[in-house]
């Protein structure tokens, strides 16, 4: 039966401009980081990338090295565009990166232009696509010339293979210098995608002001710190748990160290009559510098309660205090 996306879709979803392009993206944005390699359920990842369109989430986030293994997750999203979403290319933005360990030798990792160039031709045979809507530079290279790695960006983008450049994971300093760089090279740099969330908040040391000056969009990764903002913890490590897996990235003593602040944190949320993931999500959302949250999903269920935290973006200062004095407390 061939997929038919639902009409309202683009109704029901909040879109945000991307600093100063031309650019708007979902509210709510999936990442495939988990749930969608070759060690999960092809169905069930199907099912979530669908329900996810059906729902206005017309940005689809990826990597070079997602899965596991490596490279899967990619495969995998290129089945379900075959499958179903292919009519649809033109409604999506489908991002990917390249800057961690893919493969072998001196050529697999980092930031030279050989790494960066010859990793999205590849990721673009996986996924059966002739461009992807954004490119990141994952990392930066401690070993690689910024320009270098700029400027291979800048080079993908002239060719065609990607529409816009990005980068993940620069602190602000290395994210100004990039961002002058691509300026200078006529190829502005689009977003930036930094980890934070209630647990993490680095991007609020500087990063947030570097983006709102420079008119760089914001997509945040990992808004529930993998899980840990959300009830999935609260009464212990479930066996199907992140922290259960032997590839997952969450370990059981990152879980009761942080376990007193979530529990408060789930008070608070719970007076807002949120979900403790939706109060994460919402608290994101606040700041307009932020254009995107990417949210991992491993049912539909769970995707559907992440895009439901749009309903209560708003918080009152005495809302804001409590959690600032729920984080500071141990």
């Amino acid at each position: 039966m061939n997929y038919i996306p639902e009409s309202s879709r683009y109704y029901s979803m909040k879109y945000r401009r991307c600093g100063n392009s031309g650019i708007i993206l979902p509210a709510i944005s999936l990442g495939l980081w988990h749930n969608f390699g070759n060690v999960d359920d092809f169905k069930t990842a199907h099912s979530i990338a669908l329900r996810a369109f059906d729902l206005g989430v017309t940005h689809f986030d990826l990597a070079n090295n997602y899965g596991p293994p490596p490279g899967t997750a990619e495969e995998n999203f290129g089945r379900i565009l075959r499958e179903s979403l292919m009519p649809y290319r033109d409604q999506l933005i489908i991002s990917t990166k390249a800057g961690y360990l893919m493969w072998p030798g001196p050529y697999g990792d980092g930031g030279s232009r050989k790494y960066l160039v010859s990793s999205l031709d590849q990721s673009l045979k996986r996924m059966g696509l002739e461009y992807v809507d954004i490119f990141y530079h994952h990392r930066p290279d401690p070993d690689v010339p910024i320009e270098e790695s700029m400027m291979a960006l800048d080079h993908i983008v002239r060719q065609g293979k990607a529409l816009y450049a990005g980068v993940s994971n620069y602190p602000p300093d290395k994210a100004l210098e990039a961002f002058n760089i691509l300026k200078s090279l006529g190829t502005p740099c689009l977003i930036h995608q930094p980890r934070y969330n209630l647990l993490d908040r680095w991007a609020e040391r500087g990063l947030l002001d570097v983006l709102g000056q420079n008119g760089v969009g914001c997509i945040v990764y990992s808004p529930l710190a993998q899980g840990l903002l959300s009830d999935r913890y609260l009464e212990g490590i479930p066996k199907d748990s992140r922290v259960a897996k032997p590839h997952g990235f969450l370990k059981e003593d990152r879980v009761l160290t942080f376990m007193p602040k979530i529990l408060k944190l789930n008070v608070i949320a719970l007076k807002r009559g949120q979900s403790l993931a939706q109060m994460s999500i919402s608290w994101l959302l606040r700041d307009p510098r932020v254009t995107s949250v990417l949210v991992g999903a491993s049912s539909v269920a769970q995707l559907e309660d992440s895009i439901n935290s749009l309903q209560y973006v708003d918080f009152t200062v005495a809302e804001l205090e409590e959690i600032e004095k729920a984080l500071a407390e141990n």
